[in-house]
């Protein structure tokens, strides 16, 4: 009987470990196996799965992959994409390591915490959910990791922390602009449509000289 049951779990890691992590809805729609939720949480239990956030799961060996919390942030809330803090540490514009993933959403700001980390969604309005594109993760090439262009994740920590607002505010950020793109950062500006945030971003242009 033990045999059957390590033989269900490698047959059940076969299908969906290439997903990365998964829903007990995916598990229940599926074709091939039939899982039940007390066998999920007993696979857990026995550190077979990892429980990323209610009904949300994945497994032990990606702990080992340097981005797969950025895929699995994507994943556990949606949509959102990667934003902010991390998006600026990803391109390599801040000089500080990141402990939180940050990420935005149109949906209600949320948290959440597992053993890959903790996770936070920042909300913004569904009209600035925007500027955003698909890095491959370097671990796992069939995974795309929605992240914000450079541009747009300035623009989003501006827009959400507005005590940035003098030119020696946008100092302090240390931010490295070397890739910048100031044609995108206009037109971003313009599409987030806040007057408020323009305002912030004279002044971080006026504080880099861009």
């Amino acid at each position: 009987m033990e045999i059957k049951e390590r033989a269900s779990y490698l047959e059940f890691k076969e299908l969906f470990s290439p997903m990365g992590c998964f829903t007990l809805q995916q598990v229940a729609s599926g074709a091939r196996l039939s899982v039940s939720r007390n066998t999920i949480g007993r696979w857990v239990k026995e550190h077979k799965l990892i429980r990323l956030k209610q009904n949300v799961y994945t497994f032990p060996e990606y702990l080992r992959s340097g981005d797969a919390q950025l895929y699995f942030a994507n994943k556990m809330y949606q949509p959102s994409y990667i934003s902010i803090h991390s998006a600026l540490a990803f391109w390599g514009m801040i000089p500080e390591a990141v402990v939180q993933v940050t990420s935005v959403s149109s949906r209600k700001t949320a948290y959440f915490t597992n053993e890959f980390g903790q996770f936070t969604y920042h909300t913004i309005r569904s009209s600035s959910f925007f500027g955003y594109t698909i890095e491959s993760s370097a671990f796992h090439p069939s995974w795309g990791v929605h992240i914000a262009y450079p541009e747009k994740a300035i623009l989003d920590l501006l827009y959400l922390y507005p005590q940035y607002h003098t030119v020696q505010d946008m100092l302090g950020l240390r931010l490295d602009l070397d890739i910048l793109k100031i044609d995108r950062l206009t037109n971003y500006t313009e599409q987030y449509g806040v007057e408020s945030l323009k305002r912030r971003v004279e002044k971080l242009r006026e504080a880099y000289r861009l």
